[in-house]
């Protein structure tokens, strides 16, 4: 089964998609689009053409693990996600991982200027890689 994860943002939302197994990531890409309901019916698309099969949601949380600022939001989006797409979003811990993100982009040798294109969709394959070892850690 594949197992898809979303990096949701303002302007940009990183999607990733597991192997058909659901061990490792593979597919990724980058929806842009500012309008919740326009992203929600685009994620609908890649679920299809890939026959995702649970999807794990990146989710605000402070470091002392309480909720940020933007939760309420993120909890309203995931709903829209789960009517559009027919999935009901695990809501994933995403502390860090836009700046890991930027971290690998940099160690990689792309310049700042140019991780806006790559960078949710960077962030979006290490929500998945921690759910995917979540999961192999349960099984």
């Amino acid at each position: 089964m594949r197992i898809m994860a979303i990096d949701y943002g303002d302007a940009r939302t990183g999607v990733a998609i597991s192997d058909a197994t659901g061990l490792l990531a593979g597919f990724t890409t980058v929806i842009h689009s500012r309008r919740a309901e326009q992203v929600a019916r685009d994620l609908a698309r890649p679920v299809r053409e890939h026959r995702g099969g649970e999807l794990a949601r990146g989710f605000p949380r402070n470091m002392d693990g309480s909720e940020g600022p933007r939760a309420e939001l993120y909890r309203a989006f995931a709903g829209q996600v789960e009517e559009a797409c027919g999935l009901k979003p695990v809501l994933w811990d995403e502390r860090r991982t836009t700046v890991e993100a930027h971290n690998i982009l940099h160690a990689s040798g792309k310049k700042m200027k140019n991780h806006k294109k790559t960078v949710d969709a960077v962030a979006a394959t290490l929500i998945l890689e921690g759910y995917l070892t979540f999961k192999r850690a349960r099984s």
